[in-house]
């Protein structure tokens, strides 16, 4: 009767998280074939493979035209150079990589969990709720290089749980390898570099020195070469400019959210920690989860950050749930006689038999709860207006999106919904506005400029980033738009310094505006200047 019931409830949690991944793969395909900017930023990645692909450095100085510069490590974006000498610039080609890459990670982590607990069917579940997650959902198909970051850390973790035990020098070397290549996609790859190193020192200090000492050596001299290459830039650009204000209240919020999404599994993967730290010895899987966790709540409320920095501390949970689930199922715990077991033994005996008993009950509900509070989908179009009309399930996001995560937190990413030909329409008007324009062009976003065939001006992020660090002499530039020099400034959400600002709002006045995918873009043209309608008549 137990195994019928856990069957029943595994089949219809199983169903649930199929019908998200479905979802996702749609999302993925819909965002894959968009020729514009989706996620703010994405262009400017996009501009990074070009120069990469052109053998130049995107850590450029900021000072002189044409402004631009990376703030990103370099890793993510020359893996799609060899499309763009193929087929030329595209967004599909990142997006499908970072895709791509989620689904390795998801496989990652199904593996982990199988090889610990021989559980395949708990195994793909907790591979399919890592994408279930609101904040990998996100970030999944965009041109954005983070989960392709998450995917390295998880292939280095993975087989270093793997192959030190089993004294495979050759794997561990490769192990480090991938974190060098996760730390050189995103400079966030170094907690889990410090969680890897705290963890071979608990196992072999002697050990955790001398790979430590290698893996320093390894990259500091990329490190080094990347600064010597480019004059200082890329010391200046990747990491003075990547120290951002801290808000406390956006910290809050997105760990509120983060815990409102995942409890359902973050639950059981914090009682494996607690198990581990007290009653057993703590994995790297545990120490990954706690580093990243702790982390991740300060990242998150950074300027510039949001909800995919809890990516990598999503991934360990969903490793460490799928562990205490199989182990669950196993019966396969064991308490050593130590001080805790000793002190607990009057309760731990009872409640491990009770979980035990009610293991095939509440292991599939809680796979269940956690479908539910992640749960996300388009609410129209052919197929999903008419589910949703059916489950009477009402948008939340743009009138056409629903997500089970409240969109007031701060720093909670604003897409995840599908684009539509209206979408499609508008970017193509502000491509025609481009190039219908006579003069200099500057967009905040820099995918219309690459469509419109215009060189991408500025970054602005980037320059923000400079400009609160100290780093930014916007002289030439602020320059450039006292005197008018440019003929149509596109602004979206007036990311750049605040001076420049400032000279726009003088200098300059808002004649049009466009709203593509949830946002409105403002046309900037000279003061004084007729109107583009005014113009043609």
């Amino acid at each position: 009767m137990k195994r019928t019931i856990y069957r029943i409830l595994m089949a219809a949690a199983t169903l649930l998280l199929l019908a998200a991944f479905a979802i996702y793969v749609a999302y993925a395909i819909n965002i894959i074939q968009f020729p514009y900017d989706y996620d703010q930023g994405e262009g400017f990645e996009l501009v990074d493979t070009i120069l990469y692909s052109q053998f130049q450095w995107p850590y450029q100085n900021t000072d002189d035209y044409p402004f631009y510069s990376s703030n990103y490590p370099p890793v993510f974006h020359i893996l799609p150079v060899p499309f763009v000498w193929l087929f030329g610039p595209s967004y599909a080609y990142g997006r499908l990589l970072s895709f791509i890459g989620t689904l390795i990670t998801a496989a990652l982590i199904a593996y982990a969990i199988n090889r610990e607990g021989q559980r395949p069917w708990v195994a793909i579940l907790c591979a399919l709720a890592f994408l279930s997650s609101n904040m990998i959902y996100h970030n999944g198909p965009l041109f954005r290089q983070h989960m392709t970051m998450v995917l390295f850390e998880t292939a280095s973790v993975v087989l270093l749980t793997w192959a030190y035990p089993a004294h495979k020098w050759r794997y561990i070397a490769l192990a480090f390898g991938f974190l060098i290549l996760a730390g050189y996609t995103k400079q966030l790859a170094a907690i889990t570099a410090i969680a890897v190193l705290m963890w071979l020192f608990l196992r072999s200090p002697r050990q955790a020195i001398l790979w430590g000492i290698r893996f320093a050596v390894v990259g500091f001299a990329i490190f080094i070469g990347l600064t010597l290459a480019t004059q200082g830039e890329w010391w200046r650009q990747a990491i003075v400019a990547n120290v951002n204000h801290f808000d406390p209240i956006q910290a809050l919020g997105l760990v509120k959210l983060w815990f409102q999404l995942h409890g359902a599994l973050l639950i059981p993967a914090g009682l494996l920690v607690l198990y581990e730290l007290y009653i057993d010895r703590l994995s790297l899987y545990s120490i990954w989860f706690v580093a990243t966790t702790i982390f991740g709540v300060i990242g998150a409320g950074t300027w510039g950050a949001g909800d995919s920095y809890y990516a990598t501390s999503i991934t360990a949970m969903c490793i460490l749930t799928g562990i205490l689930f199989s182990r669950t199922l196993n019966h396969g715990w064991q308490f050593p006689d130590n001080f805790y077991v000793r002190a607990l033994s009057p309760t731990l005996g009872p409640v491990a038999r009770q979980l035990a008993s009610t293991a095939f009950v509440i292991i599939p509900v809680a796979f269940i709860a956690y479908a539910i509070s992640t749960f996300k989908m388009p609410t129209e179009g052919p197929i999903f207006g008419d589910v949703a009309a059916q489950l009477h399930i009402q948008p939340n996001v743009l009138g056409r999106h629903y997500d089970s995560a409240s969109y007031d937190v701060l720093g909670y990413a604003n897409i995840g919904h599908f684009t539509t030909a209206e979408d499609m329409e508008a970017g193509k008007q502000i491509v025609e506005i481009i190039q219908g324009t006579d003069g200099l062009v500057m967009s905040e976003d820099a995918g219309f400029e690459l469509a419109a065939g215009r060189p991408v001006i500025s970054n602005p992020t980037q320059l923000r980033n400079l400009y609160l660090n100290g780093e930014w002499n916007g002289t030439t530039l602020i320059n450039m738009v006292e005197n008018q020099e440019f003929a149509l400034i596109i602004l979206r959400a007036s990311f750049y310094p605040d001076p420049m600002l400032q000279v726009v709002l003088e200098r300059y006045t808002p004649q049009e505006s466009i709203s593509l995918n949830g946002f409105t873009y403002v046309f900037w043209r000279p003061a004084g200047e007729a109107s583009t309608s005014e113009q043609t008549e």
